[in-house]
C-alpha cells in the first residue's frame, strides 16, 4: 500500500472508487458543518452562546478546511503526514460533536465513514 497526496481535483485519475470516495469525501465536509452546527446550538448555555457555537464552530472548520485541506488546492501546503493528522482530527472533531450532543451512534458512524474516506484517498492516489 503506498500512502501518496492525491493532488488537485481537476489533475486526478477519476476510477469508479475515487468517485465513490470523492462524493462521500464531500457528504463528509458537509456533515463535518452539519454536525458542528447541530452541536453548537445543542450545547450553549443561553441563545447568545448557543449562536456563537453554532456559527462559530463551523466557521472555524471551514477556514481550517479551506487553508490546510481544500481538495482544489489548499492555501497552506503541509507536509503530508500532516495533512492526513489533520484530516482526520477535523473529522475527529466533527465525530465528537456528534457524540457530545447526545448522537453517539451518529457520531461512531460518522467517524468510521471519515475513516475509511481519508485511507482511500491518500491510498488510491
Amino acid at each position: 500500500m503506498r500512502i501518496s497526496r492525491p493532488g488537485p481535483v481537476s489533475q486526478r485519475q477519476w476510477t469508479p472508487v475515487t468517485v465513490v470516495n470523492g462524493g462521500l469525501a464531500f457528504a463528509l465536509e458537509l456533515g463535518l458543518l452539519a454536525a458542528l452546527c447541530y452541536w453548537g446550538f445543542k450545547s450553549g448555555s443561553g441563545p447568545l452562546t448557543r449562536a456563537l457555537l453554532g456559527l462559530g464552530a463551523p466557521a472555524l472548520a471551514a477556514i481550517t478546511w479551506g487553508l490546510f485541506l481544500a481538495a482544489g488546492g489548499p492555501t497552506v501546503r503541509l507536509p503530508l503526514p500532516a495533512e492526513i493528522a489533520l484530516k482526520l482530527a477535523v473529522f475527529a472533531v466533527g465525530a465528537l460533536a456528534l457524540n457530545a450532543a447526545g448522537r453517539p451512534a451518529l457520531g461512531l458512524v460518522f467517524g468510521v465513514l471519515a475513516l475509511i474516506s481519508v485511507a482511500v484517498e491518500y491510498t488510491t492516489g
